[in-house]
């Protein structure tokens, strides 16, 4: 076993150093480890057919509709929107364009789905004006790429779905509900601290908007928050399942964005199926070899192996999801958020369940956890991705960052030792 699975990390990380795709970095580390394991061609045989099992999912499915409808809702005039019904509500307040900054990346990331698609939408427009307002860049691209990771914990989210798949079935409706209020926690944390220090170095605010103009641009959002009561809402009541919201979320988006809106020409929707298509393979390609990496380390028994040195160290739940944050947050370094999340779950979630931790509330801890990791270099692929967008060196964002991470810190730190603030929701609607 030992040398299976020291075969198995040399393998993925000096991939992983070669700048080679991480989806390829797992399936060949996969294939080198089970080399060790058995025989060349039950070894080529096992790896090919996790590969395609993993992938014969009917929650799978709703993963494309939800990435598709995320792109319609991006290229559909949603962000100017949404950023112009948050600058009337916030605006005016000290600090006003962070939070603007903040707020429309929570709504457009639960939106879209996607915390890349919120940090350059939102990025691109608000960037410029927080510069030209006083902000520097550093500090306005940090607000940027914080806050766009929120919008995958408030649903609906494919990261949740993925997780339910990797748990063996928790309820992906329980999970969607559960997101909505660690998801407020952690924008609030993140306005806190762009408060205090809007107060303290005197950033420009916005005229305050009247409350007629409130209201039109309240009007003219709307439609597009609809998407969220619409999805959400059919999966609570029961009308449909969550591969059936995502289905009749791109129905919803399409009609928004082409025929109310009128953002998206008919002649554009080709490349934005053909941008679907693309981001859909990339990430059922990332399923499909972290499925088979994750029987691979089954085969080895390293799950068990896992728990049992956990609850060796400690047989207090406190100490165990400590534990379990500090090695999600250093796996979230480097790794991206599916596979992380298809891998560690079947490690970490028998042992969280054996300490008596509600699988729905170990979920959403994991994916907070995860969603610090994309604002962490050396991978994270929302910071490069903010930088990207408001013109900044990686160098520039970090030391602006470093308030906003801490917020996320005990953000995260609040939903993992108060449960009831990710249960409430569930059990209120009996979920």
């Amino acid at each position: 076993m030992a040398l299976a699975v020291a075969v198995l990390l040399i393998t993925f990380l000096v991939l992983l150093a070669l700048d080679v795709p991480v989806a390829f970095c797992i399936g060949l580390a996969t294939l080198f480890s089970m080399f060790v394991m058995v025989d060349f061609l039950p070894a080529v045989s096992t790896v090919s057919q996790r590969v395609a099992t993993g992938l014969d999912s009917f929650t799978l499915l709703a993963i494309p509709f939800f990435i598709l409808a995320g792109n319609l809702m991006g290229r559909g005039g949603i962000a100017h929107r949404l950023i112009a019904l948050a600058r009337a509500l916030v605006g005016s307040l000290p600090g006003g364009l962070a939070f603007v900054n903040v707020i429309a990346c929570m709504l457009f990331g639960a939106i879209s789905g996607s915390a890349i698609a919120a940090a350059v939408a939102i990025g691109g427009v608000m960037h410029p004006r927080m510069v030209k307002s006083g902000y520097s860049p550093g500090y306005s691209a940090a607000v940027n790429v914080t806050s766009a990771t929120t919008g995958l914990v408030i649903p609906p989210s494919n990261v949740l779905i993925i997780y339910s798949l990797a748990s063996g079935g928790v309820s992906v409706a329980a999970l969607f509900v559960a997101g909505y209020l660690p998801g407020l926690l952690m924008g609030l944390a993140l306005m806190v601290v762009a408060g205090v220090l809007a107060h303290r170095r005197g950033f420009a605010t916005d005229e305050r908007v009247p409350l007629r103009e409130v209201g039109r641009r309240l009007l003219d959002a709307l439609p597009s928050l609809g998407l969220i009561i619409v999805v959400i809402g059919g999966i609570v009541a029961g009308i449909f399942t969550a591969t059936e919201a995502a289905a009749i979320a791109v129905l919803y988006a399409l009609i928004l964005s082409v025929v109310i809106y009128r953002e998206i020409q008919a002649r554009e929707l080709f490349d934005v199926l053909l941008d679907s298509v693309v981001t859909t393979a990339v990430v059922m390609l990332l399923i499909a070899t972290s499925m088979a990496l994750s029987w691979a380390l089954s085969f080895e028994r390293i799950p068990q192996e896992v728990g049992e040195a956990l609850v060796a160290v400690s047989e207090s739940p406190i100490v165990l999801l400590l534990l379990v944050n500090v090695m999600l947050l250093v796996v979230g370094t480097f790794m991206d958020m599916t596979p992380a999340i298809l891998i560690f779950t079947p490690i970490f979630l028998p042992v969280a369940i054996e300490m008596g931790v509600d699988p729905v509330h170990f979920g959403i801890l994991m994916v907070v956890n995860l969603c610090i990791g994309l604002c962490t270099p050396p991978v994270g692929t929302v910071l490069f991705a903010g930088c990207g967008v408001a013109g900044v060196s990686v160098s520039e964002i970090v030391r602006p960052l470093l308030p906003l991470y801490i917020a996320l810190l005990l953000a995260l730190l609040v939903v993992t030792f108060v449960p009831e603030l990710t249960l409430w929701l569930p059990r209120l609607f009996g979920l």
